[in-house]
């Protein structure tokens, strides 16, 4: 026997307004039921378990022990400013000179996540035979 994982459960003070965000950071659409004021939104990810957004009455206070890591179908960097440009903060900076490393960057609620190098970014240094960590 063995437990399949359902959602990834993100707690936060607007459900409705918090999904919208990660809607356009990964192109999936909401639930269609789904509506403003909902205390639990769904963003419906095209496989894998969906994010599930349950509104909750106390803020963030600490670090996630959990948080997501995304790989952009673009270059990290473009990803960056285009998150930036939706409304997310940038938490820590883990670039390296070498164009490896991640960012970490936070959702309008404090939630972290990285940024992880797309795969095009990972095959262009493959190339010039730098490291690909």
């Amino acid at each position: 026997m063995v437990s399949v994982v359902q959602n990834m459960a993100i707690d936060c003070t607007d459900a409705y307004e918090l999904a919208r965000f990660w809607s356009e950071v990964t192109g999936c659409p909401l639930h269609p039921q789904d509506k403003p004021g909902d205390p639990e939104i769904d963003v419906m990810l095209p496989e894998g378990p969906l994010l599930h957004f349950n509104q909750v009455p106390e803020p963030k206070t600490i670090k996630n022990r959990i948080h997501l890591c995304l790989r952009p179908t673009t270059s990290r960097d473009e990803e960056v400013e285009r998150l930036l440009d939706l409304g997310a903060t940038l938490v820590a900076d883990r670039r390296k000179p070498d164009g490896t490393g991640w960012a970490v960057l936070a959702d309008p609620e404090g939630n972290e996540f990285c940024v992880l190098r797309s795969e095009s970014d990972r095959a262009a240094m493959t190339e010039t035979g730098t490291v690909t960590s």
